[in-house]
């Protein structure tokens, strides 16, 4: 399956949350079987020999994808959510996105020094969200973490540095434009 054939299937929302904003929605890619299947065979093509044993899975498309590439991996699974969404004790990271300030959790106990871990989303935009996830999995000093998104958007002003040694990949890389 070409770049091509999955980014027809990508439904594009124009003042999506807030105007100004072009929203890609990736449901509209996970409701198609083949291209769903696409995205987890291509994400589990790039992680395979890379020793994965936790995927965390931004909320909520991140959680998606990112389910099912841990099972693929034979890993487990690891949400990060908003404040007040997971039931036990928790740490949390808060950062600024292009349309206010949020701020995630994971619990405590989600992740050792032992874990190699795949931090997964949908879209890459001003990279705060991303930045927010990677600090907040680094506290737990896992042995190495790997980010992975579906979408990339180029034209984007990143506002969030990402730290030296994550590799970060795509799968596709678009435009706002």
């Amino acid at each position: 399956m070409t770049d091509q054939e999955l980014i027809s299937n990508i439904r594009i929302v124009p003042d999506f949350p807030i105007k100004g904003i072009q929203f890609f929605d990736v449901t509209t890619l996970f409701k198609n079987p083949a291209t769903f299947e696409e995205v987890i065979q291509r994400i589990c093509a790039l992680y395979k020999d890379k020793g994965i044993t936790k995927v965390a899975g931004i909320e909520s498309r991140g959680f998606i994808a990112g389910a099912a590439v841990a099972a693929r991996l034979g890993a487990g699974f690891v949400p990060i959510r908003k404040p007040g969404k997971l039931p036990a004790r928790t740490v949390s990271e808060s950062y600024a996105k292009e349309y206010g300030t949020d701020t995630i959790e994971i619990h405590s106990d989600a992740i050792t020094e032992d874990d190699v871990v795949l931090i997964h989303d949908d879209i890459l935009a001003t990279g705060g969200t991303a930045a927010a996830a990677i600090s907040l999995v680094q506290k737990f000093n896992p042995k190495a973490v790997f980010v992975n998104f579906i979408i990339d958007i180029t034209d984007v002003p990143r506002t969030a540095p990402f730290p030296d040694g994550v590799q970060l990949d795509s799968l596709l890389h678009l435009s706002e434009n």
